[in-house]
């Protein structure tokens, strides 16, 4: 799934690296009334926790959390928007 995500071009990027919980997640939550029905954003994030809260904030609101791909220090982290 790694290598399919690094080819992904993201509609919406937001870089939350630095930022510490909740902070990235709420960054997400602002991005995403950015994005359009089927589109693809992404989040950098270095703080631990988003690995846990953006996939289980994804499933609440019925986006699909494409997965991650590690860099050096952060994470970034897709989510595409559903309808």
């Amino acid at each position: 799934m790694t290598a399919d995500l690094s080819l992904l071009k993201a509609d919406k990027v937001v870089d939350a690296r630095g930022v510490s919980c909740p902070g990235p997640l709420l960054a997400a939550k602002k991005a995403m009334t950015e994005v359009k029905a089927g589109q693809v954003l992404e989040v950098k994030s270095s703080d631990a926790g988003t690995l846990k809260d953006l996939p289980l904030w994804a499933n609440k609101m019925g986006y699909a959390f494409l997965g991650t791909i590690e860099e050096s220090g952060y994470t970034r982290l897709f989510v595409r928007k559903g309808k």
